[in-house]
């Protein structure tokens, strides 16, 4: 059964931008849920799970399609969201300097009582960071909202090497498989003129 609406959980503008260049139509719902990671939780599990509570946790109607994600990065089971302050985010980038990094995004779809989950890795090589250049990151004001405290999308890419796998993924919403997942759903991307819809 294909979806009336689809309604994006989320408070991330990224999100957002990235769901739109699959040109479907959609509403956006912010969420406000607790993303505390529970003991010995690996990345994996953390995002899935708290990707199917910000789903949860917002009600539409039944025939209504909800997409939720949660993201965060890994260094070596240590994980990393959004920094609290600014030293906070020098530690960060201090931490992942010189070092390849994983992100996890879990994605979550739920209409009405049918409900998916997965989760993308991407593995992120940071360049050898110095104390001037996070200060000059950090001045640009764009790291404070984000896990890990960069933007690859943004003026952070300067900070990475290369990545292995999904860009969007790093970005916050792996698309390819949210295309696919969106199949599963009755939301035919390729094959559906959304635009004229």
């Amino acid at each position: 059964m294909k979806p009336r609406s689809i309604v994006l959980a989320s408070n991330s503008p990224r999100r957002k931008a990235l769901l739109e260049q699959l040109r479907l139509p959609f509403k956006v719902v912010p969420t406000f849920v607790d993303e505390s990671r529970n003991v010995s939780e690996n990345a994996k599990n953390l995002v899935e799970r708290i990707s199917e509570k910000k789903a949860r946790s917002v009600e539409v109607e039944d025939d209504w399609l909800i997409i939720a994600a949660d993201t965060v990065i890994n260094l070596n089971e240590k994980i990393f969201g959004k920094p609290f302050s600014k030293e906070d985010g020098f530690l960060m980038l201090r931490e992942l300097s010189g070092k390849v990094h994983k992100v996890h995004t879990g994605v979550c779809m739920v209409l009405n009582k049918n409900r998916e989950i997965f989760s993308v890795q991407t593995d992120v090589y940071f360049r050898e960071l110095t104390d001037e250049m996070i200060n000059w990151y950090w001045s640009l004001d764009e790291s404070k909202d984000k896990a890990g405290s960069y933007a690859i999308q943004g003026a952070g890419s300067v900070l990475v090497e290369k990545i292995v796998g999904s860009y969007s993924n790093v970005v916050g919403l792996p698309l390819k498989e949210t295309a696919d997942m969106l199949g599963q759903f009755g939301v035919e991307i390729f094959k559906d003129n959304y635009l004229n819809s």
